[in-house]
């Protein structure tokens, strides 16, 4: 059993076989395996959970994916058993292992199934880990480690939905933000289409001087020429006041003035 986190291998089961066992035996090996990932237990905080993630850590199981630990198959050709032979036959022993389930796209599920994996020793001297050389069963072409117990179908259909839904966010918010103005700029029009328009002039009212001709607020004075703008409104009240004069007057024998 193998942790590097670092190197990004959370948890991986190595087998070395030397060649000297059938299929049949690394079938049966597996069998093994996939009991003991069956194998659950309470974890301290009470709840049930698979054994092996209380004795190691590793990542968080995805939505509607919970594979098993992968387990290396690491064949040392020394024995009489040729590997390219026995991994065949080994397939198709485990299928029900480690098949996943397809999905759209092309990409695979692989709940509750092992990640099995084969390498040569002579490779994996050569090429180490980084080299494209694991095989994983139900693949067609070797990889590197980390692809091969993977799931980069997966993660690349992950990061498309992603940047699908962020651009569904994106274009809703810009359609939002465009109905917003659209509304701003029909209500601004239908405003502007009721602004009054000075009977003396023909201009529009400015915002002040039509706030001022609606003023309804208790004890404020009423606009005494609302249908004038303020310039116009100025001329035609100066003429009333140069008109005013003051004259005496007497009432009840009394005087007093009085503007006329």
């Amino acid at each position: 059993m193998l942790t590097a986190p670092q190197h990004g291998v959370p948890l991986l089961f190595i087998e070395v076989d030397n060649c000297h066992e059938t299929a049949e035996e690394l079938a049966a090996k597996l069998e093994k395996y996939a009991r003991f990932f069956r194998r659950k237990m309470k974890d301290t905080d009470g709840k049930e959970r698979p054994m092996w993630r209380t004795r190691w850590t590793a990542p968080d199981d995805r939505y509607g994916d919970a594979p098993h630990p992968p387990v290396l198959l690491v064949f040392n050709h020394l024995g009489e058993r040729n590997p390219q032979r026995t991994i065949p036959r080994l397939q198709e022993l485990t299928r029900h292992l480690w098949q996943g389930d397809r999905q759209r796209g092309g990409r695979h599920l692989y709940d509750w199934r092992i990640p099995i994996v084969a390498v040569g020793l002579r490779n994996l001297r050569e090429h180490g880990p980084a080299g494209a050389v694991f095989a994983r069963f139900g693949r067609d072409h070797p990889q590197t480690l980390l692809e091969a117990i993977g799931n980069p179908r997966r993660d690349a259909a992950d990061t498309r939905e992603e940047e699908e839904s962020r651009a569904r966010q994106a274009e809703y918010k810009a359609q939002v933000q465009r109905a917003a103005q659209e509304q701003a700029a029909e209500k601004a029009a239908q405003r502007e289409a009721r602004r009054p328009t000075c009977t003396g002039c023909r201009a529009k009212f400015t915002d002040e001087r039509w706030e001022a001709t609606q003023a309804t607020d208790w004890g404020t004075q009423k606009d005494s020429r609302p249908a004038l703008c303020d310039a116009c409104k100025e001329r035609s009240v100066a003429p009333d006041q140069e008109q005013e004069q003051v004259v005496p007057a007497q009432k009840n024998g009394r005087w007093f003035s009085r503007r006329t």
